[in-house]
């Protein structure tokens, strides 16, 4: 994603004046990193709270990809009361925020029909370590608020009629595939995103700085797509 982004980013005419990993944290205190409109975050659940943090320290605004930290949310969005700015996604693709729409409809439309049952799958390569994804989930709370039916998503075999099943897949190179799935004793119905390669996604996260450029608090796809 890193060298995607970068790619992009310079295509666009933008100019690259810190890049931080593993090795070199201490930049997050350099003057080229303070001078920076926005910094991109793609990393880690463990790691991504802190960096948000030094980003906020350094009065530099985050984009970020990164999932599995949503249970410090809340503090996140006071600093982002208290004049820092965080535009997070947990999918950057327009594609896939489309996909969140049409889910959410046919989920208000399915909410009608208790003889299907609804689940999830989805996949992605090896190095994703955090499971279900952040789309999955997002898609499983969209769910969740549309049929009342389903009440909680589990990330294994649904054990009774009220959760919702997210099976997680891990296989080679696969940038992500995500479907649901409405079964009931006479057919099914099935949506599905496919994403191609990371392009879309990373295109999604410059055109997501550019807007967070320009805007401050806690922002979202919604903000900048206007679906």
């Amino acid at each position: 994603m890193g060298k995607e982004i970068e790619k992009i980013a310079l295509s666009r005419g933008h100019e690259i004046v810190s890049i931080i990993d593993v090795n070199n944290i201490e930049d997050f205190d350099s003057e080229a990193f303070k001078s920076a409109d926005v910094a991109i975050e793609f990393t880690m659940p463990h790691v991504a709270l802190e960096n948000y943090r030094r980003a906020f320290a350094a009065d530099v605004k985050v984009v970020s990809g990164t999932t599995g930290w949503l249970e410090h949310i809340d503090e996140i969005k006071k600093a982002c009361e208290n004049g820092k700015t965080l535009f997070w996604a947990s999918n950057f693709s327009l594609g896939v925020n489309i996909f969140f729409e049409l889910n959410a409809h046919l989920a208000k439309i399915m909410n009608e029909f208790p003889s299907y049952n609804v689940m999830m799958e989805e996949v992605h390569h090896t190095q994703k370590l955090d499971a279900p994804s952040g789309t999955a989930i997002t898609l499983a709370e969209d769910i969740l608020a549309n049929i009342d039916r389903k009440t909680n998503w589990i990330n294994e075999d649904a054990k009774s009629a009220d959760e919702l099943a997210i099976y997680s897949i891990r296989e080679g190179e696969v940038p992500g595939i995500h479907s649901i799935m409405y079964e009931s004793e006479v057919d099914s119905i099935l949506i599905t995103h496919d994403a191609k390669s990371r392009k879309g996604f990373a295109l999604g996260a410059v055109l997501a700085a550019e807007f967070t450029a320009v805007n401050s608090g806690f922002l979202g796809m919604k903000d900048m797509i206007k679906l």
